[in-house]
């Protein structure tokens, strides 16, 4: 007798443990479990980025193992690859866990009806948020647009999240199903060798990722209601890429933190409140399929963008000539990560100083990050516009010079991404441009040879953005 086969469709969920699609395919019976590179079915804008491409590779191998070998690789449009394992071997049932793409939502409930048209029962599950987009809305029924009573009055009146699960102690793989790619085949890894630098002091999949979450718990989270504003110190979790995977689940994050430390600790508060602003931004996606390209505020649709390809380049390549700046976007291409706290400064710094659109910082972030979040990603954005919901005002200015004074007094998180500057003291570093001459010759920098000038003044840039952004109450 031809046994019944149970598809487990692995997504952002690279994990075993609380993946509730996975417990429900096994219970099934015999599970294929697959994965797809979706590049055929994304929007443009959505196809991942090369570091992206980088930390899934590793993800992929990691659960493979988790798996004894049995996970099996596709390339192409999911719907036409499932039809074809569905015809090819007996399938009883498909089962994944719910993403928040427009372009994944569309997708997926196409294939939920193709499959139930052929007698194949086919379930998604809730997964990869604490609470559904539309579980959390105002009293009148619409969305949210302003991220405390989101959180505050929103999320934590709603049902609280469900326990995580635990992995499931075995797993019955089919026998016959060995019929798709290998790892390699996926071409995740670009040709040239930086992708290695670049993942060396990360360790991706699930143990990678709950490893993350004990040190964070034994360490940084004390420290982290206002440590995590501090880029040199180890007081952030660095959960995000491990969370944007799948590797480990936001309900295991979340009661690994509240069961431990309870509300009541600022450090917990701060870090359940971090992982409210993940779930505000898939809410925000959720109600606007076009967060990634259109404003929130129609008005900014006539906001006055500059455009320079050489200031553009200076930022990506960190040549501003602010050292926290730099500092910033040299982190961001050397690990694939950037201290959120820097994120913040970097972004500013584009949109008003240099008065560049959002959009190129928001590509650029998703191309070298390994977190690198439709959601987040674009909601954060439209966040430091100043175009987003619950938005920073159009007149707070990050001011990069204050701001590595105040969080890098000592400059350690510049001198170790923007070395050339080391032999500086740390009263200088942070604006060497405001060095006396004497002071530089004996670091052995020359402005504009060992490190750039400033390309744009601080203080002129921010008054000439505040006047651009003046212009938008004329056409309010």
């Amino acid at each position: 007798m031809t046994e019944s086969i149970a598809i487990m469709w692995f997504r952002n969920d690279l994990r075993l443990a609380d993946n509730p699609a996975l417990r429900a395919a096994c219970n099934d019976g015999k599970i294929l479990p697959i994965y797809i590179l979706e590049d055929d079915d994304a929007d443009d804008c959505d196809k991942m980025g090369a570091a992206s491409r980088v930390w899934l590779h590793h993800s992929l191998q990691a659960l493979n193992h988790s798996l004894d070998g049995k996970l099996q690789y596709f390339v192409g449009k999911a719907e036409d690859i499932l039809m074809k394992l569905c015809h090819e071997l007996t399938i009883a049932s498909v089962h994944w866990n719910r993403a928040y793409e427009p372009w994944r939502m569309t997708r997926d409930q196409q294939i939920k009806e193709r499959l139930k048209t052929k007698n194949i029962q086919a379930q998604s599950y809730k997964a990869n948020l604490l609470w559904e987009p539309w579980e959390v809305t105002k009293a009148d029924g619409t969305p949210y647009r302003v991220f405390t009573p989101f959180y505050r009055r929103g999320c934590l009146n709603a049902e609280s999240p469900r326990r995580p699960l635990e992995a499931p102690a075995h797993i019955d793989f089919a026998n016959n199903a060995e019929i798709g790619k290998d790892l390699e085949f996926l071409s995740l890894l670009p040709k040239q060798e930086w992708h290695q630098n670049l993942i060396r002091n990360w360790q991706c999949g699930e143990e990678g990722a709950r490893k993350a979450l004990l040190s964070f718990l034994d360490g940084g989270i004390s420290n982290y209601s206002d440590g995590r504003n501090l880029p040199a110190k180890p007081y952030v979790s660095r959960l995000s890429p491990h969370l944007h995977y799948g590797e480990i689940s936001v309900n295991q994050c979340w009661y690994a933190a509240l069961d431990r430390f309870g509300m009541a600790h600022d450090g917990c508060d701060t870090f359940l409140s971090e992982l409210g602003w993940r779930e505000f931004s898939a809410s925000l996606l959720f109600y606007n399929h076009h967060l990634k390209t259109d404003p929130l505020n129609q008005k900014f649709i006539h906001f006055p963008w500059r455009s320079s390809e050489t200031d553009l380049s200076a930022w990506q390549k960190g040549m501003t000539g602010y050292p926290i700046v730099d500092a910033g976007m040299r982190e961001l291409y050397q690990t694939g990560y950037m201290h959120n706290r820097v994120r913040m400064i970097v972004g500013s710094f584009l949109v008003k100083n240099l008065r560049l659109h959002w959009h190129h910082g928001e590509k650029w972030f998703w191309d070298c990050l390994f977190d690198a979040d439709h959601a987040s990603n674009s909601a954060s954005w439209q966040w430091i516009a100043g175009c987003g919901a619950d938005a920073a005002p159009y007149f707070r200015v990050f001011n990069p010079i204050t701001q590595a004074e105040r969080f890098d007094g000592q400059a350690e998180y510049i001198k170790k991404y923007v070395p050339e500057l080391k032999n500086l003291p740390a009263k200088y570093i942070g604006a060497p441009f405001d060095a006396p001459r004497h002071v530089l010759d004996d670091a052995n920098i020359t402005l504009g040879k060992d490190y750039p000038h400033p390309i744009v003044d601080a203080k002129q840039s921010r008054l000439d953005a505040l006047d651009a952004f003046a212009t938008l109450k004329e056409v309010s």
